[in-house]
């Protein structure tokens, strides 16, 4: 029987103690068919690794990057190593022009990016079945920040999904008779913003989540982006440090 966690932003190494084993303590009994999804803001698809370039054609380094190669190495082996497997939405703060190299492969019924044996991207309008439940994710938000960064060095375009990605989405879902136990993102829908206070970063993505949000059943909806933990309502759980353990898996 598998066992599904969720938790919050990470941001490379930056929140990652949450996961070590004396917060997470749980993991020592883990195996590598148990999963724990990250809320986006991932962050360790960032510096590309020492053999980016000769494993991923197409994607050349910023020369800012050159010097810190080492680290998504070192932090993606960190998560390979761990009991369990690693599972992520991408949120705002990734390097969204180094996902896009990535081969795309076919994983539980729904897209992926394979970063690590057992590190994968759960890419935007999927709807995937784990552990006899049914995952629908999207990635992406707005960075209310990118006015410090730079564009295509520590700040990417492509952190808001395009309109392939929202018809994708839509049609999943009409698979799935717009029926999901469970809704992984990194924001949250405009109305659940308007609950949080955070109306400055209302834009496209947002008002897409409130369509689903109005139109998809679901039992559980688990978001990150905005650094708080939080039960906002009983269906929309903000989550930053806390890690949460889905209790109806088969």
């Amino acid at each position: 029987m598998s066992r599904i966690f969720v938790t919050g932003d990470t941001h490379g190494d930056y929140d990652i103690a949450k996961l070590n084993t004396h917060n997470f303590p749980v993991q020592r009994e883990l195996t590598k068919e148990d999963y724990l999804i990250i809320a986006g803001d991932f962050g360790c698809v960032w510096y590309g690794g020492k053999n980016i370039e000769k494993t991923n054609p197409g994607y050349e380094l910023p020369p800012r990057h050159r010097a810190e190669v080492g680290k998504d190495d070192y932090l993606l082996k960190w998560y390979n190593d761990k009991n369990f497997t690693t599972l992520f939405v991408d949120g705002n703060h990734e390097n969204h022009a180094l996902l896009d190299t990535f081969p795309v492969e076919e994983w539980h019924g729904g897209k992926i990016h394979r970063i690590k044996p057992s590190v994968i991207h759960l890419m935007r309008g999927q709807v995937y079945e784990i552990a006899g439940k049914t995952f629908f994710t999207m990635g992406g938000a707005s960075s209310t920040d990118k006015e410090y960064r730079t564009e295509n060095v520590s700040w990417w375009a492509r952190e808001l999904p395009g309109a392939e990605e929202y018809e994708e989405a839509r049609h999943n879902l009409q698979l799935h008779n717009n029926s999901v136990d469970y809704i992984i993102t990194h924001c949250i829908s405009t109305k659940v913003m308007y609950q949080l206070g955070r109306m400055r970063a209302i834009d496209t993505l947002t008002d897409f989540l409130t369509e689903i949000d109005m139109t998809v059943d679901y039992k559980q909806w688990y978001f990150g982006h905005f650094h708080d933990d939080m039960e906002v309502d009983d269906r929309h759980t903000l989550l930053y440090q806390d890690v949460v353990e889905l209790r109806d898996i088969n």
